[in-house]
């Protein structure tokens, strides 16, 4: 069986939050990320003069005063992205999950039961979430620190509407401009080598080894929908969260043409196992060696690596339908 690098630590700091919001742990359960472009005088100077700046997200328009100089992020998304347009430099501190890129000054706080006084021993001038648990923004206004709440993108747009938004925050506008135009760009040319005529191919995303998967509504199902792939979920009785628990009987008689597990890794699930699962030797995804090992970091953030998730997906895709 072919893989691509796992990462089981990853699958915590990926899958989990988007689990937790399908199950309404989180405040942005699968519906629209915030959106708005930024507004300020000189908004595209990308550097202090364009501050003041403000940015709608999803606890409303925040304006930022000045230029950040101490950020937390409590989003390990947000934590990429902030490295990925430059702004890297003014991370004091990430949150738990914060793996990637490898300097990122992870500590322990915790993004999902934020503690305010821990979080403001790093005396940040703004704070980086991607929900609002216990009150955590409030709490840092009565402090007087500034906090933006960037939920779980949906699309795409919702993951370039960020980028803006944090180049804005940060005054790394032409910096976070030059990357969404390269994702874009990237996204294109990945899409555009899919044959528009090809055959419509279903898969099954294995989040956990309790068969949790997505549906084609959610941001990781889009990303195989560009591929021109359908979710077997989507016709599972409990879909509409997005995140439906499926029985193994009800993934055999799907018959997936591939299985992507995000359940790898160290001590996670094999290749192996999944053929060896009772009546799953018979599967169209097994027998014709189309089971792929997915980086579970990569695959469930919405930043900007989510390329290279693509990238594994229309590799996929294409070898089922080849370009001539």
């Amino acid at each position: 069986m072919r893989t691509t690098r796992p990462l089981r630590l990853a699958l915590l700091a990926a899958a989990l939050p988007l689990v937790l919001v399908a199950c309404g742990d989180d405040d942005g359960d699968d519906t629209a990320a915030p959106s708005g472009a930024p507004s300020s005088e000189t908004a595209g100077a990308g550097d202090a003069a364009a501050f003041p700046v403000t940015v709608d997200t999803e606890n409303g328009p925040v304006e930022i005063a000045e230029q950040p100089e101490k950020i937390v992020s409590l989003s390990a998304t947000a934590t990429e992205m902030l490295f990925a347009i430059g702004a890297g430099d003014a991370v004091v501190a990430a949150d738990s999950y914060s793996t990637y890129p490898a300097e990122a000054p992870t500590t322990d706080l915790s993004a999902f039961e934020p503690n305010v006084e821990a979080i403001v021993g790093y005396d940040p001038d703004l704070v980086i979430a991607s929900s609002d648990p216990g009150e955590l923004v409030s709490g840092l206004a009565a402090v007087d620190v500034p906090a933006i709440v960037l939920a779980p993108a949906v699309t795409l747009d919702d993951t370039y509407t960020q980028l803006e938004q944090l180049g804005a925050v940060t005054g790394h506008v032409g910096e976070a401009a030059e990357l969404v135009g390269q994702l874009r760009s990237e996204v294109d040319e990945l899409v555009a080598q899919v044959p528009a005529d090809a055959p419509p191919v279903t898969y099954y995303h294995e989040l956990d080894a309790n068969l949790y998967t997505v549906t084609s509504s959610t941001f990781i199902g889009e990303i195989y929908g560009l591929a021109g792939m359908t979710s077997i979920a989507d016709d599972a009785p409990d879909a509409a969260g997005g995140y439906p628990q499926l029985s193994p009987e009800f993934i055999v008689t799907a018959d997936p043409d591939v299985i992507f597990f995000a359940d790898g890794g160290v001590g996670g699930v094999t290749a192996e196992d999944i053929a060896a699962r009772p009546g799953w030797d018979q599967l169209t995804a097994v027998r014709e060696d189309r089971v792929v090992e997915v980086d579970p970091d990569i695959a469930s953030r919405w930043g900007p690596r989510i390329v290279d998730f693509l990238r594994t997906v229309v590799e996929e895709r294409t070898a089922l339908a080849p370009v001539e």
